[in-house]
């Protein structure tokens, strides 16, 4: 079993900044990716990015580039994700999630989830 748990979630106004922390407990080693997911209301879950425990291979969705930043500390088993000039279209509850698989942008083949934490961005 692994444990994850968000945190950094808020309200921020639109062009600023928060950054989300998933701290992941248990048996991780089997991990061979970490992802930030996001849902609105309404909508599926969606990719946003994701990073490999071993040589830190990063991916992202193409709306987030150049916005949002994914980076993981392995001394910690912890993945944060820096998001900086935020929109109105970022509004979302973000999940955090832990995968053995190498196909890191689909949400079914993620094996725990954290509980999710609330971003909401007022324009």
């Amino acid at each position: 079993q692994v444990q994850l748990v968000e945190s950094g979630g808020g309200l921020v106004q639109a062009g600023g900044s928060l950054r989300l922390s998933c701290a992941a407990s248990g048996r991780t080693f089997n991990s061979y990716a970490m992802g930030w997911f996001r849902q609105a209301p309404g909508k599926e879950r969606e990719f946003v990015a994701a990073i490999t425990w071993s040589v830190g291979k990063t991916y992202y969705q193409d709306s987030v580039k150049g916005r949002f930043t994914i980076s993981r500390d392995n001394a910690k088993n912890t993945v944060y994700l820096q998001m900086s000039s935020l929109k109105a279209e970022d509004t979302a509850v973000y999940y955090c999630g832990s995968t053995r698989s190498v196909i890191v942008v689909s949400p079914g083949t993620y094996d725990y989830w954290g509980q999710g934490t609330q971003v909401t961005v007022s324009s």
